[in-house]
């Protein structure tokens, strides 16, 4: 996700951040003269996620003698910044822990997915997320983690308010949270900050008939259904149905205040519940429920994927290593490990049931089949994420929504 299914599918996918900047770690020293020595970027997820690769490492070393992983954890928030300067200063790292790819394929940076895991990893993923991996009909991108996006509703908050279950429809989502506000609670949870503004704004397009392209493919950001999107958005925010200033408020913010009891709805990820909530209150009343759409007849699951993506460098002296470490990876039992500790959904079969034993998740990968994606497989995608993370926010406060669709129509438009 955290970003990115992801990606955020800003599409990018974080939770529960539990460290501020970027934070460098590296199980070794040396250089990759030998081509024996990789980088390795990976994101925050949580608390978690750096002890889960320093482990994981350790381990790999061990197993693979004279093989070497310098390990960089960054933050979410700083993510895209951090890789656009790797590119741009030609100072890419072997393996980046990303959530697009590409543009990387598109001006040929990395390898294919083929050239660096085994037939058996290749043949393990899910294909809904091979489709997402791939540019041109050639799969680039590894799958990593996966995530959905459901309406989580507090029971008590509601029940307290007059509201006798959780909203299908827009209407019923304005009358809920009024009715959440009168009884003093934030009605919903609006985060439409920089963090993952695309996937909040996304799962309220797409059950309006709206979205990032047309039929056709063509880049549609400034449609009629986007902009009716960001008006509704906007009117809840004017009403003050929403926390303050939802422009500059991150997931992590609201769903902070959805576990203390304070937020009505938000919309959230399989990683919620034990990302937010059992880390403040495990006996919170909440309810999973599918997106809200303005008319009531249909509602679309956001699906979000976040990937690995292997770097061609020194003529390909680094493939071997590469390899090595991404199939130590996808071992059954380091993947399971992964998904377990961080809260994520599989992208890969063997760990696809073991997860739906558990009813919570099961809600998460029964959406995922059918889940709507970000055109990840569109090399202009990072830009165009990057240009909504920044300036969307804007439109429910300050800016008038269809000009700043448009801004952001023709930044997609400009990127190809």
């Amino acid at each position: 996700m955290k970003r990115h299914l992801i990606g955020a599918i800003a599409v990018g996918l974080s939770v529960a951040l539990g460290a501020t900047g970027c934070g460098k770690g590296s199980s070794s020293g040396g250089d990759d003269s030998d081509g024996k020595t990789i980088k390795f970027v990976a994101a925050i997820y949580s608390d978690a996620t750096k002890g889960y690769w320093d482990g994981l490492i350790k381990d790999f070393e061990a197993k693979n003698s004279g093989y070497k992983v310098q390990l960089e954890m960054v933050d979410w928030t700083q993510m895209d910044a951090k890789v656009k300067t790797y590119v741009q200063t030609k100072q890419v790292p072997d393996v980046l822990n990303y959530n697009s790819f590409s543009d990387y394929a598109r001006d040929g940076l990395i390898y294919k997915a083929s050239e660096v895991v085994s037939p058996e990893v290749l043949g393990d993923f899910t294909p809904t997320f091979v489709e997402q991996a791939k540019y041109q009909g050639e799969q680039y991108g590894l799958p990593f983690i996966s995530s959905a996006r459901l309406l989580f509703s507090n029971k008590d908050l509601l029940k307290k308010a007059g509201v006798t279950a959780p909203p299908k429809t827009w209407d019923e989502v304005k009358s809920a949270a009024e009715k959440v506000k009168k009884s003093g609670a934030i009605g919903y949870g609006l985060p439409l900050g920089p963090e993952e503004a695309q996937a909040e704004f996304y799962s309220w397009a797409m059950n309006n008939g709206g979205g990032w392209v047309d039929a056709s493919g063509k880049w549609a950001i400034d449609q009629q259904a986007n902009v009716d999107t960001l008006n509704f958005l906007r009117d809840l925010n004017k009403a003050g149905l929403t926390q303050p200033n939802p422009e500059t408020t991150d997931r992590k913010t609201v769903f902070n205040q959805f576990a203390q009891g304070k937020v009505g709805m938000a919309i959230g990820g399989p990683f919620t519940r034990a990302g937010f909530i059992d880390k403040v209150n495990k006996d919170l009343p909440y309810e999973v429920t599918p997106l809200p759409s303005k008319s009531g007849t249909e509602h679309n699951t956001l699906g979000v994927m976040d990937v690995l993506a292997a770097f061609k460098k020194n003529d390909g002296k680094n493939k071997e290593a590469v390899s090595k470490f991404l199939n130590f990876f996808y071992q059954k039992d380091n993947t399971a490990k992964f998904l377990k500790l961080e809260n994520f959904l599989p992208v890969t079969k063997s760990a696809g049931d073991a997860l739906s034993s558990d009813p919570y998740f099961k809600l998460f990968v029964d959406s995922l089949p059918t889940s709507k994606f970000a055109p990840t497989t569109n090399p202009a995608w990072s830009a165009v994420a990057g240009a909504v993370k920044q300036e969307l926010g804007a439109s429910v406060a300050d800016q008038d929504p269809k000009k700043v669709l448009e801004k952001i129509q023709q930044t997609a438009e400009k990127s190809g």
